[in-house]
This record gives C-alpha cells, sequence and structure tokens, in this order.
C-alpha cells in the first residue's frame, strides 16, 4: 500500500510484488525453523547434562555447588547444617512434621534461608512450609534431580493465558540420580518418610 522496500544482506523486496512477497514469507519460515532446531539442541545439552548430574541448578539451603562438575558439597556454615539436621532428627524422633515445626517454635530455633545461590543466608522463624519442604525433598537424601516440575499454559474463566507450574509425580521425573553427593539422611531413610 505505501510502495515500501524492505532490503536485507541478500537484496531489496517489493511485498506487492509475488515473487517478493514468496520469498520474504520462506525467509521467515526458515528462519523459525532454524530457532526451533537450535531450541532442541540446547534443551538437548541440558538434559543430557542433567542426565551426568552435572547440571547447575539451584540448590535447597544447606548445599553449595563444589569445584568439580556435579560436585555437591554441605554450606561451610556449620551453624547451617546443624540447622538442617535437626530438622532430620527431631523427625525421627517425633515421626510427624508438624510436631517438628511446633518444636522449632517452642525452642525458638530459627531455619536458615537462602533466596538464591550467592545471597546471603537470613535467619527466620521455621514455617510448617520449610519444614515440610525439608523433609521431602529428595536432594536433602543426596539424590540429583531434574524435571520435578512442568510448566503448562492454560486458559482461566475469561479467556485469559495463564501459566502454572505442576509437580509430577516422581515417576514422571526427568532424572533421579540417588547417592549422588553426601546428603544428611540415606535414601533409604527418605524413602521411609515419605
Amino acid at each position: 500500500l505505501t510502495d515500501t522496500l524492505i532490503g536485507d544482506a541478500d537484496g531489496i523486496y517489493h511485498p506487492a510484488l509475488i515473487n517478493d512477497r514468496l520469498l520474504l514469507g520462506l525467509k521467515g519460515t526458515m528462519s523459525e525453523a532454524e530457532l526451533h532446531v537450535l531450541r532442541g539442541r540446547l534443551n538437548g545439552g541440558i538434559r543430557n547434562k542433567a542426565a551426568r548430574g552435572e547440571l547447575r541448578r539451584g540448590l535447597p539451603v544447606g548445599f553449595v555447588w563444589g569445584e568439580a562438575d556435579g560436585e555437591v558439597c554441605f554450606h561451610p556454615d556449620e551453624a547451617v547444617v546443624t540447622a538442617i539436621r535437626t530438622v532430620f532428627e527431631r523427625f525421627a524422633e517425633t515421626g510427624s512434621a508438624r510436631r517438628v515445626w511446633l518444636w522449632f517454635r517452642s525452642e525458638g530455633f530459627k531455619l536458615p534461608l537462602q533466596m538464591y545461590a550467592r545471597a546471603d543466608i537470613r535467619w527466620v522463624e521455621a514455617s510448617y512450609t520449610a519444614i515440610h519442604h525439608v523433609l521431602t525433598n529428595p536432594v536433602y537424601a543426596g539424590a540429583y534431580v531434574y524435571g520435578k516440575t512442568r510448566q503448562e499454559t492454560i486458559l482461566d474463566a475469561s479467556g485469559a493465558r495463564k501459566k502454572r507450574i505442576r509437580h509430577l509425580p516422581r515417576s514422571e521425573w526427568q532424572v533421579l540420580i540417588p547417592d549422588h553427593h553426601p546428603g544428611f539422611i540415606d535414601w533409604q531413610t527418605y524413602e521411609a518418610n515419605q
């Protein structure tokens, strides 16, 4: 309509001409396919690294990444490690996440909180959710886990697109490597606790 020309490194095109329009459409389709292939290769590399237990993702408080590929170590702050160990010791005695939480509250014990990998540790009042997370997270049992969740796009009641995270059952986790690193409890104890 406006007699505008489109140029790139290969030439100049006039969208009003059928041959130029076909060429521009083909170039767009090829670019889209190339992006799809690149994304597939990148995801394949991520999955391969995760399958070896070397993909560095966020670790729960109490652990840090070591120097070697896939090496997971206890946090260097002994107070952090002791607090997490206390959760498991109290659970072994009481058999209830709620009782552990109530004990932490009654004793005035705080739990370490780390928002992301390089953030400082903050000591906060223990919540039931935090205690439950420690008791149910397989990383605390020395397992490397990848793919516990899946992102889904859904339509809400008004028809708007929303993204949500869905937690998958263990049978659908992409990677589960028990005994990957030292844990606060062993795998058998973790399974019994669940």
